[in-house]
């Protein structure tokens, strides 16, 4: 099980709104800022997001490579994935692939992917085994 990801980006302000809006649907808050003077010398200011009283998503300014990640967000059923999905196209994503079954994977695959402002893909995935 993964504790938290960091994703350089390249304009914080705009990717806090972005994450904002997005996160949203899904429970995710913008809900800690961490001033890298307090770690060791050269660490990172740090925007975090999680839910459920866990910071486990996190953005840092700095040099981008977006085709590097793809980071899978869990949604609670299929309007969730939809919700998602609109509020990143409504916050600047690019689509990847709309909310539907994705077939490929398993008939109760239901996911949305889009790019964020920097080009990593997002996906909103429901799992109806996982439950």
């Amino acid at each position: 099980m993964l504790d938290h990801v960091f994703i350089s980006v390249s304009d914080i302000d705009r990717s806090i709104a972005f994450y904002e809006a997005t996160f949203a649907p899904l429970g995710i808050l913008h809900a800690v800022d961490y001033d890298g003077r307090q770690g060791p010398p050269g660490h990172s200011d740090l925007k975090g997001f999680g839910a459920n009283g866990r910071v486990f998503f996190w953005l840092r300014e700095g040099v981008v490579e977006g085709q590097a990640a793809h980071i899978g967000f869990v949604a609670n059923g299929e309007r969730q994935v939809d919700a998602a999905y609109a509020a990143a196209m409504t916050a600047g994503a690019a689509e990847i692939h709309p909310p539907g079954p994705q077939l490929h994977y398993d008939p109760r695959y239901y996911a949305a992917q889009v790019r964020d402002p920097d080009g990593y893909s997002l996906e909103f995935v429901y799992k109806e085994w996982q439950h």
